[in-house]
């Protein structure tokens, strides 16, 4: 235990000792009253001024009694004694801590308040602003340059490099991409944007086969009989063959609707289905993919990847003027400019933000609402009372000192009705 924790000096709070203050007035003021009751009492039979001030002090007496016993109970009981509907906070803690929370739902924390509250904000413009028009030098820049330099550099390299690189692989593992090469090759035959690729198939099968004709010919001569050797069949054949293809690759080429085509397009089409709801299909994609993933090259890659990643990291960290000097510094303040002059990208980006918050808010809130009730569920009486009364009561002790005087000149009046009657 620490020497503050042992002489209590940890627990001062000025909040406290404001109350503490005004409570020592509105005491005084109390005292002083009786003294002057008393005074008055056994004066008043020397002159009538005297029982306006008997008058004016006892009445004021009776007002900072019923005050400070009305603020007291709020607290605690009233000398100690156990007098019904007093200790009213400590006796409801549970309950006021339930209506705080429910305010904080009600008027905070509901995503129809938020999202209205978000229309306001325009979050685009303020980033917008800020990328335009990047703080210059100063401690906040450089000392938050210094610091990302230095995790960077203290942090081991290898084991970093490591724990990124299992992520980015894990990540890939996690990642099934049958459904997704299915959904890009349906959209590409939807839009037709799969003709180049067959007219680029045609094209390369055209291709390989003008330069391989000797190969044709030499497997048409190998197979053909001896009969058809001799004759020189075989060369016809070979000949009639490779022009047969010739053909074929050029009316392929020529016309769109050529019924080898119109099957390349329905193998495409099925394979596309295969990918999306083919479970064989799609295990046959996740064993390559996993196969690629193993293979040292794609490690080499993605390590690859990690290094030029942190190298430029640093070189921003360690440099930022010559990082936003460059081509990427334009491209950042370009990127602000738009944002703020852009109304759809401006809507957009607001748009998103305001959705954030609010699903934020629906997700989140109503642990944010328990976890305040609970917290103050799980607080003392005594803590309750303490910070409630640090935060409130120097203006309840007000109250007594209003209650004083204004009972002191009830009392006045009081009296002075009384000797006119």
């Amino acid at each position: 235990m620490t020497l503050l924790e042992r002489t209590g000096l940890n627990r001062f709070n000025p909040a406290q000792g404001g109350v503490r203050g005004m409570r020592i007035v509105a005491t005084g003021m109390l005292v002083a009253m009786a003294a002057v009751f008393l005074a008055a009492s056994r004066l008043d039979h020397l002159h009538p001024a005297w029982g306006f001030v008997r008058a004016f002090a006892e009445a004021a007496m009776v007002g900072g009694l019923a005050d400070w016993f009305a603020v007291t109970a709020l607290f605690r009981h009233p000398l100690g004694l156990p007098i019904p509907h007093t200790a009213i906070i400590p006796k409801n803690k549970d309950r006021i801590g339930d209506t705080l929370a429910q305010f904080l739902r009600d008027n905070f924390l509901t995503p129809s308040v938020v999202a209205r509250r978000m229309r306001s904000v325009d979050v685009a413009g303020t980033i917008g602003r800020f990328l335009a028009s990047p703080p210059g030098e100063g401690r906040l820049r450089q000392g938050g340059s210094r610091l990302i330099a230095n995790v960077l550099e203290a942090l081991d390299k290898e084991r970093l490099g490591g724990m990124v690189k299992s992520a980015v692989a894990n990540r890939m593992r996690a990642l099934e991409v049958s459904p997704l090469l299915g959904q890009t090759l349906e959209a590409a035959i939807t839009e037709e944007r799969h003709i180049p690729l067959l007219d680029g198939i045609v094209t390369w099968v055209g291709r390989t086969l003008d330069a391989n004709e000797d190969l044709i010919r030499d497997m048409v001569h190998k197979r053909a009989g001896w009969v058809m050797r001799l004759a020189g069949l075989d060369e016809k054949l070979a000949e009639a063959i490779i022009d047969g293809l010739r053909r074929l690759t050029i009316d392929m080429a020529v016309d769109p609707h050529h019924p080898l085509r119109a099957k390349a397009e329905e193998g495409l089409a099925k394979l596309a289905s295969d990918l999306q709801q083919d479970p064989d299909m799609r295990a046959r994609v996740e064993e390559l993919k996993a196969e690629i993933i193993a293979n040292p090259a794609v490690a080499q890659w993605i390590e690859g990847l990690w290094e030029k990643a942190r190298a430029s990291l640093l070189n921003a960290a360690r440099n930022p003027d010559a990082a936003l000097a460059g081509r990427f510094g334009e491209a950042i303040r370009q990127l602000g400019t738009t944002l703020q002059e852009n109304p759809e990208l401006k809507g957009t980006v607001n748009q998103f933000a305001r959705r954030a918050v609010v699903g934020a808010v629906a997700s989140y809130g109503s642990g944010i609402v328990t976890l305040v009730s609970d917290t103050i569920r799980g607080w003392d009486a005594k803590t309750v009372t303490g910070r409630l009364e640090g935060a409130v009561g120097r203006d309840l002790q007000y109250i007594r000192i209003n209650g004083t005087l204004v009972g002191g000149l009830v009392g006045l009046l009081i009296h002075t009705a009384e000797l006119l009657g």
